[in-house]
């Protein structure tokens, strides 16, 4: 049975500075929020989250690439065994791509989506980070019912909490960072310090699974969140 490609790598301006530090990122693109009847993949976003959604973003804003993100998304919501068969094949294809080239593989699964990939469980009876342990997995995450995996339950699974305008996710944002669990927060002046822990520079590359555990994670309001006033972006 042929699979579908579902992965890009390394596609896009902040994935790609991981490469420089030799590793290639696997990065799924799908439809965000509700924009696909019967199925909404991020269940948590706010609206200051929708304006701010990178999903337009790059090549996202091109007709065709939209079209396949939502081709993607409707697979995912019609044929989550096929989906998830696919997904498996892609991440050996990534896998085998970095050996030839000599990077390390590193896969990021909600590249434009907040699913919840460790309830969805494999014909092996693993789930996608069980399935391949010697596997890097990264993510950001406004989903705070995800405590498992933000307080890294699978080793070889990364999630970082990221802020929000919503008054219920900066409540949870504060208790994880009082907690040592990582949270990425856009600044309009990116500080040292935030609620006594450090704050690390996020826009330098994507792979926050090297940010180790207990900080902020810093990133700089850009665009048009610049002019936010939803509370989505941070003033000191």
């Amino acid at each position: 049975m042929a699979h579908r490609k579902l992965l890009n790598e390394s596609s896009d301006a902040k994935t790609v500075k991981g490469e420089a530090l030799k590793y290639m990122t696997g990065i799924l693109y799908l439809t965000p929020s509700d924009l696909v009847d019967g199925v909404n993949l991020c269940p948590f976003a706010s609206k200051g989250c929708r304006e701010a959604c990178l999903y337009s973003a790059g090549r996202g804003k091109f007709s065709n690439v939209k079209q396949g993100r939502q081709s993607k998304t409707e697979l995912f919501r019609d044929d989550l065994e096929f989906f998830m068969f696919s997904l498996v094949k892609e991440i050996m294809r990534v896998k085998r791509k970095a050996a030839r080239q000599g990077m390390t593989p590193v896969i990021r699964l909600n590249g434009t989506s907040d699913i919840k990939w460790e309830n969805i469980i494999l014909p092996s009876g693993n789930n996608i980070f069980e399935e391949f342990p010697d596997t890097q997995f990264y993510d950001y995450t406004k989903d705070w019912t995800r405590e498992k995996a933000l307080e890294g339950y699978w080793s070889n699974y990364h999630l970082t909490f990221s802020w929000s305008e919503d008054k219920r996710n900066q409540k949870k944002a504060l208790e994880f960072i009082d907690r040592g669990i990582n949270v990425a927060i856009v600044f309009d002046k990116v500080p040292e310090v935030f609620r006594e822990r450090k704050v690390i520079n996020g826009d330098e590359t994507d792979l926050r699974f090297l940010d180790g555990r207990g900080v902020v994670v810093g990133l700089k309001a850009k665009g048009d969140a610049k002019k936010d006033t939803s509370g989505f972006v941070f003033k000191g």
